[in-house]
């Protein structure tokens, strides 16, 4: 994709040939992504991941797509898993904090509220650039 000249640089802009790019990263993302379901039961629940193996290099074993947070809450990624591993740090440490400082769990709503914003400020930044 050359020729780009700052016409992906937002998701609402077209570029002169009538392309929008940042849509078309996001596809890509989605492409090279692997699915993630979850079920909840009365007494737990059932995360499945798939581990897609993109090279005759890649140990199976090594491939982690569910972490835990903290006692009670886990996840699990899919998509580009080196922004997927830099928020689950993020969530870590939001969660440890409130069990230090309140010396109790952190609430799920809670929890996403912070990730929203950090994902948030996070796009905002990169649209600046």
């Amino acid at each position: 994709m050359e020729g780009k000249e700052g016409y992906d640089s937002s998701n609402t802009m077209y570029s002169p040939d009538g392309r929008m790019y940042q849509v078309e990263y996001a596809r890509e993302a989605i492409k090279r992504g692997t699915i993630t379901c979850g079920m909840v039961y009365k007494d737990g629940v059932l995360l499945l991941v798939e581990k897609k193996i993109r090279s005759g290099l890649v140990e199976p074993d090594s491939i982690e797509k569910i972490f835990k947070i903290d006692t009670n809450i886990g996840c699990s990624m899919s998509g580009l898993v080196a922004d997927a591993r830099v928020l689950i740090d993020d969530v870590r440490a939001m969660s440890q904090d409130e069990r230090y400082f309140y010396g109790e769990v952190i609430s799920i709503l809670e929890l996403v509220k912070d990730l929203s914003s950090i994902v948030n400020w996070l796009s905002v930044l990169k649209r600046g650039r």
